[in-house]
């Protein structure tokens, strides 16, 4: 579905990724983990198409999208959703949601896949005339989520999904995730929460300075002697 083939990506002189190469499967939840600054962000802001990049390629379904715009790489299913959540706060839960399927034509399927997605988000649905920015944090990053959603994705980008959430918000959004990727939804997962990305991985890879430095299945990853001493402080 994914593939980056010796990835380089530049703030102005400096490379922030360092000819990286990965790979996503149709259906697989990836993650990518790594300390700040090991350049996951910088990665999946290029693959958007929101940051350029100054070598190598990025190949979707078979197909270079290497510096396309984000309208195209959206079009073509890829939707992201950035650290922070950045809901459209004076917008209601289902304005918000709409906001997601802005470039979709096929208007009988959006109707259907809103039913779809307040089945799968019963916390939305009840909040479904709500402003998005009265919401609480975890409500907040679940419509940020439903809202990449309603775009049709076949791969979301989710970067930081738990960050600054209360341990109860972060199982339920751990669960929603798997949901996700169980309906056949493609996944790269960039997260702080390094036990719980892994555990619900297929495949993850470590990044240090720019570099992947060390790729397995996530099961793999989390007996891995570096993983533990890194990331998880055994």
């Amino acid at each position: 579905m994914l593939e980056l083939r010796d990835f380089v990506c530049c703030y102005g002189k400096v490379a922030a990724v360092k000819g990286i190469s990965l790979t996503v499967e149709r259906g697989q939840l990836v993650a990518l983990i790594g300390a700040n600054g090991a350049g996951k962000t910088t990665t999946l802001k290029a693959i958007s198409g929101l940051l350029p990049v100054a070598g190598g390629k990025i190949i979707f379904d078979g197909q270079d999208i290497t510096n396309a715009s984000s309208r195209k790489i959206l079009s073509l299913g890829i939707a992201h959703c950035p650290e922070g959540r950045h809901v459209f706060p004076y917008m209601s839960v289902a304005e918000n949601l709409e906001m997601g399927c802005y470039l979709r034509a096929d208007r009988p399927r959006v109707v259907a896949d809103f039913e779809r997605i307040f089945e799968q988000f019963p916390r939305l649905a009840e909040r479904r005339t709500q402003i998005a920015g009265s919401l609480s944090g975890g409500e907040q990053q679940m419509l940020s989520i439903a809202r990449g959603l309603m775009s049709g994705p076949r791969l979301m980008i989710l970067d930081e999904p738990s960050l600054g959430l209360a341990p109860q918000r972060v199982q339920e959004l751990f669960r929603l995730i798997g949901e996700v990727a169980a309906g056949g939804v493609s996944i790269v997962l960039v997260e702080q929460n390094v036990h719980q990305s892994l555990r619900i991985a297929a495949r993850g890879y470590v990044m240090e300075k720019g570099r992947v430095v060390l790729g397995g299945t996530g099961h793999e990853l989390l007996g891995n002697e570096f993983v533990q001493r890194a990331f998880l402080g055994r």
